[in-house]
């Protein structure tokens, strides 16, 4: 199944990534690559990007990264070490990419940088394979 075909399922309905802004710049088995820029409502309550909003950004990058098999795959867990602060108008690239692959789970590394390509955040991925299709072939 065509990775673009897939991506365009997936953001049919994600509504959350098309609110934080991603862009997806490049995607295929086991890999994603997105930029979003840092918009204001994203600055927590001491001048930073909130850790919730890089979580999710990183998140989402995990999902379009494990999901290019068709075969739906979800969170089975996830972690962050945030290790800059965002500040707003950085444009953050997130990368996603796939370290191990079994029939049922798959592990990924997902880096978050800013446009100076300062480490912002590490976020490692574990998924659970369904074994179901996202699309019908």
């Amino acid at each position: 199944m065509e990775p673009q075909k897939l991506l365009n399922r997936m953001l049919d309905q994600d509504k959350f990534s098309e609110w934080l802004g991603l862009e997806v710049i490049e995607v295929h088995e086991g890999y994603a690559k997105l930029q979003a820029n840092i918009r204001p409502e994203m600055m927590n309550g001491v001048g930073t990007v909130h850790g919730g909003v890089t979580f999710a950004m990183a998140d989402s990058a995990f999902a379009f990264s494990c999901n290019m098999y068709n075969n739906i795959s979800v969170a089975l867990d996830v972690h962050i070490s945030f290790t800059k602060a965002g500040r707003e108008g950085d444009v953050f690239t997130i990368e996603s990419q796939e370290v191990n692959s079994t029939k049922k789970t798959g592990v990924y590394d997902i880096k978050v940088t800013n446009q100076n390509n300062d480490l912002i955040a590490l976020f490692k991925g574990t998924c659970f394979r369904t074994g179901k299709p996202l699309i019908e072939e």
